[in-house]
């Protein structure tokens, strides 16, 4: 009987010592967990604020970013309509242009000599010329300093010839002509030198003295105003930008 009873309090004995055990684990782990969580809540917080740093930091960078594209792409819009503009004005020949080219000078052929001698300048032969000169490659041109544009009259009031509204009346008169390239402009060099139209003009005792081409041919500016006519503002239509 003694030996069951040991053995009965050796078991009762174990399991109570299992349970205390258990129970010691049972209240022990949750304290070393809730402290290591406490340290990793700490270095994740502290984490989460070195990210949320970062982000703002990113932020603000791209902020800059955005403002600086704004700028660039405002200042881009206005380098591209004032290059615009400027190329219009050159096409409209509201600017001094240098170029390449070829000068044309028209003289009296006979200067002096005798009372039927006296030059004049044929607006016809004038208009011929200049539309010779733009089939053979000018690009810009200027008669007496006078610039010529797709809206300049060239006409005979009382026995003399105006263009642009000014008397051609004073010799020797330079006709200036720019081609697009240099080799343009020895092209027409040569074309002209045996024009017909250029010929014409000894009938009204007149001689054109054609010089080589040069490099730097002045063509001055249009200086009138341009008046345009028949023309209407473009509506806007559906689905373009407002």
């Amino acid at each position: 009987m003694g030996g069951k009873k040991n053995i009965g309090f050796t078991i009762t004995a174990a399991i109570l010592g299992l349970m205390v055990a258990i129970q010691f684990r049972t209240v022990s782990e949750p304290v070393v967990r809730d402290t290591r969580d406490t340290w990793e809540l700490r270095e994740d917080l502290m984490k989460e604020k070195e990210i949320q740093s970062e982000l703002l930091r990113e932020i603000r960078a791209n902020e800059e970013k955005l403002e600086k594209y704004k700028t660039e792409k405002q200042q881009s819009k206005e380098n591209v309509l004032r290059a615009t503009l400027d190329e219009l004005k050159t096409e409209a020949g509201l600017t001094d242009i240098s170029g390449p080219g070829i000068k044309l000078v028209l003289a009296p052929a006979f200067d002096g000599i005798g009372p039927t001698t006296e030059p004049y300048l044929s607006p016809d032969l004038l208009r011929k010329l200049i539309n010779e000169l733009n089939m053979y490659g000018a690009t810009h041109i200027s008669v007496g300093g006078e610039r010529v544009i797709n809206t300049t009259v060239i006409r005979d009031i009382n026995r003399e010839t105006k263009i642009n509204g000014r008397s051609l009346n004073q010799f020797p008169l330079e006709i200036n002509v720019i081609a697009d390239s240099g080799e343009t402009a020895e092209k027409l060099y040569n074309r002209m030198k045996v024009s017909k139209s250029v010929e014409d003009f000894f009938i009204d005792n007149l001689r054109v003295t054609i010089h080589r081409p040069a490099e730097n041919i002045l063509v001055p500016a249009y200086v009138d105003s341009i008046r345009v006519r028949s023309m209407e503002a473009v509506k806007q239509g559906k689905g373009e930008g407002g």
